[in-house]
């Protein structure tokens, strides 16, 4: 059915302009699909390095939803132009965009944001620059964790890893957790787990000083958190520490359907942070690191 589009009034441009130029912007700022076969080659399955095969899977993931993005945009200039008929999906990115909204057409192919339009095409193209370092300069030696599609392959990885190199069973391992001082960059990578970035801290702030969960300073909602050190090992060799045990979520949502882990697919892990405080100070005021947030 087509789509009866109506001018803005005012003498300003018509509500087909501005689409078109939104989407004549995005279109040239999405780069081409990653070529798979180029990346498998240099980056092959390997039994000892795990991160080779979560990076193709990625990579596909990506490309998916690249394509849907782009061919959307080609598509709604065309029924701008009157070339292909407004269909009720196309109508609805149409809609979509005139509101700042991401499509639904995308968020169907899309890892979970409540970022506005604006902001989202922002973080899939810096999304997309860090898979892009990562084919053009090796592992990177911090994993940016928000850039991930599908975070708990990555987590598999860095796991798996760790178990083949000291040949201990998948299911005896964990995680412990050390923040560390640097904030964003790491002269080498850890001798095993990996290095992580890109975590906020929601309902308190990292202390610095004494390297500590602390109270959230007037007004400031969200602190980033420095990177943080995944080392697996034995979870029966663990000890016994202060610290309260903090759920990542991937949006400020803390919400989404129940996996089979009974998590909510917006839940990550948790991260063990120290504290001074016992731990249900912080479960009170609902303190979760997220890996993105909504603006």
């Amino acid at each position: 059915m087509e789509c009866v589009l109506l001018q803005t009034s005012g003498g300003g441009k018509s509500s087909q302009e501005i689409i078109e130029e939104l989407a004549c912007d995005i279109l040239s700022k999405i780069p081409p699909d990653f070529e798979l076969d180029e990346v498998q080659a240099k980056y092959p399955v390997r039994y000892e390095e795990s991160m080779n095969t979560v990076l193709v899977q990625e990579l596909i993931r990506f490309n998916r939803l690249i394509t849907t993005v782009r061919q959307s945009l080609i598509d709604i200039r065309k029924a701008i132009k009157g070339l292909v008929v407004m269909s009720s999906e196309l109508e609805d990115v149409f809609d979509s965009m005139m509101v700042g909204k991401v499509p639904a057409m995308w968020a169907a192919k899309s890892y979970p944001s409540l970022k506005p339009l604006g902001s989202y095409v922002t973080d899939l193209i810096a999304r997309i620059h860090f898979f892009q370092e990562w084919i053009m300069n090796g592992i990177p030696v911090v994993f940016w964790i928000s850039g991930f599609y599908f975070t708990p392959s990555f987590m598999t990885g860095v796991t798996q890893n760790y178990a083949r190199r000291y040949k201990i069973p998948i299911d005896h391992l964990g995680f412990e957790f050390e923040v560390m001082k640097q904030e964003n960059t790491m002269t080498s990578k850890p001798n095993n787990g990996a290095y992580i970035k890109g975590l906020f801290v929601e309902g308190a702030r990292w202390g610095r000083e004494d390297m500590a969960l602390a109270e959230s300073k007037s007004k400031i909602l969200y602190d980033p958190l420095p990177i943080v050190w995944l080392k697996p090992g034995e979870k029966a060799k663990f000890e016994e520490r202060k610290t309260y045990t903090c759920p990542v979520y991937k949006t400020s949502a803390r919400r989404g359907t129940l996996s089979t882990t009974g998590h909510s697919t917006n839940y990550v892990l948790s991260i063990e942070l120290p504290t001074k405080e016992p731990p249900g100070h912080w479960i009170n005021r609902g303190v979760a690191l997220l890996c993105q947030l909504d603006d």
